[in-house]
């Protein structure tokens, strides 16, 4: 996948994570907000990489990942303050959640941190992929 597919990919999954809180589906609607997240960051990494460059195997293995905490690690950035608090919620989502419960406080919390329009951690992320 291209930047550019990844970043699409991440807009559809949480519109899809969006229409899952609100149809009371809301272990989906958990793992796929966080799964859009893994997308936007790999987005973000992938605008780093040099087109026609045979990527630095370091870099390429530290992505294959699904901790969003390692990959924000990839990209060697700092967490902005008015962002800490929604990334304290997002950063704990895990791939595992596929097979976990989560009740509508714990969906509707993370796609409000993600989603939120001035502290957002989409927003921040959309800023610099």
């Amino acid at each position: 996948m291209n930047r550019k597919e990844l970043q699409e990919l991440a807009e559809i999954r949480i519109k899809e994570a969006e229409i899952l809180l609100k149809s009371e589906c809301y272990d989906g609607a958990y793992y796929m907000a966080g799964y859009s997240i893994e997308c936007a960051l790999i987005a973000w990494i992938a605008k780093s990489t040099k087109e026609h460059d045979f990527p630095d195997k370091k870099i390429a293995d530290k992505v294959h990942t699904h901790d969003l905490v390692r990959l924000l690690g990839v990209l060697d950035v700092q967490v902005p303050e008015e962002i800490k608090f929604n990334w304290f919620i997002v950063k704990d989502w895990s791939e595992k959640a596929r097979y976990e419960k989560y009740s509508m406080v714990e969906a509707s919390d993370l796609l409000a941190a993600i989603n939120d329009p001035t502290e957002g951690v989409f927003k921040w992320i959309k800023e610099h992929w």
